[in-house]
């Protein structure tokens, strides 16, 4: 009987999809969070010039994963990612206290676009395991998150490499 509920929610609910951006400056790890939640593993990278789109299947919730470069010259073009997008995964160097004020800014940036107004956020404080790294209250504060108030948000401390905190991100 449990199976014959099982199968009928499964066929009325299906599996669901989902377009999400992950964001950040430069060297933040948004490609190594990516190819860890598609793949499992840590893989090589270099720094992304463009984007990398993925399919990551987690759960019943099958997403597609654009992972935009993160360099000065190319932020100003991640505008022409943001329709039919429902998330967005900002994703902070947390031990790069010096350009925190800079991510900060572009976060916020984000937050005012028209096209995401609907989409969740999730902050994912990377880079955990290095000295100096900012806890998730310190990255909370610097970024002002407290200041949302129209949107879903959550922050989690992530380690990329190790795939810390990650799973934990997806399933709130």
């Amino acid at each position: 009987m449990g199976l014959l509920f099982s199968r009928m929610f499964s066929s009325l609910l299906g599996n669901q999809e989902a377009r999400i951006l992950v964001l950040g400056l430069d060297n933040a790890g948004k490609t190594t969070i990516l190819y860890r939640l598609q793949m499992g593993e840590v893989v090589s990278t270099i720094p992304t010039i463009g984007f990398n789109v993925e399919t990551v299947q987690y759960n019943n919730i099958k997403f597609q994963v654009w992972d935009l470069g993160g360099q000065t010259s190319i932020r100003p073009y991640w505008r022409c990612y943001f329709p039919n997008t429902q998330a967005v995964i900002y994703v902070v160097d947390s031990s790069d206290t010096e350009r925190i004020g800079i991510a900060k800014e572009e976060f916020h940036s984000i937050l005012e676009e028209e096209e995401l107004k609907g989409a969740v956020v999730l902050i994912f404080a990377n880079k955990q395991d290095l000295p100096g790294a900012l806890d998730d209250a310190a990255v909370t504060e610097a970024l002002e998150l407290h200041k949302i108030k129209s949107r879903q948000w959550a922050i989690f401390k992530a380690c990329a490499t190790k795939g810390e905190g990650l799973f934990e991100g997806l399933d709130w």
